[in-house]
């Protein structure tokens, strides 16, 4: 036992001796740097530019009324937009439960795009714009 507090005393005098204040003090300013600038370094949030794509106002082609509009390419109901609701949200009296995601192709730009559909539940369907 003697022999490991004798070694790990050595040891500790040693880091004592070979290092200073002022190393560690501009060791810790460079990791503040360093963790200031690691914000730029990280990937952007582009989605209001794909919601930009994907505005009505902004060109964007078909209509949300019909089972054809090209953000419905994996659709598989009735469409919330016929019933009361949006492509975001549902219609009065439902919730939405589960969603799911799609790849659908904007004829517009021609780019793909990541579609999330909610699964409104709640109330009975409204009947109309079934789209299989």
């Amino acid at each position: 036992m003697k022999l490991l507090d004798l070694l790990f005393e050595r040891s500790t005098r040693r880091v004592a001796d070979t290092t200073s204040r002022r190393k560690l003090l501009s060791r810790m300013g460079s990791l503040m740097v360093a963790g200031a600038a690691l914000p730029l370094l990280l990937p952007l949030d582009r989605t209001s530019k794909a919601l930009a794509a994907t505005d009505p106002k902004a060109g964007d082609p078909g209509d949300p009324n019909s089972c054809d509009y090209w953000r419905y390419c994996s659709i598989d109901g009735f469409l919330c937009s016929c019933c009361g609701g949006s492509v975001t949200s549902c219609p009065p009296g439902t919730e939405a439960r589960k969603s799911w995601i799609g790849t659908c192709r904007n004829p517009a730009d021609g780019k793909d795009y990541i579609i999330s559909y909610n699964d409104c539940c709640g109330k009975q369907s409204c009947a109309q714009c079934a789209c299989p």
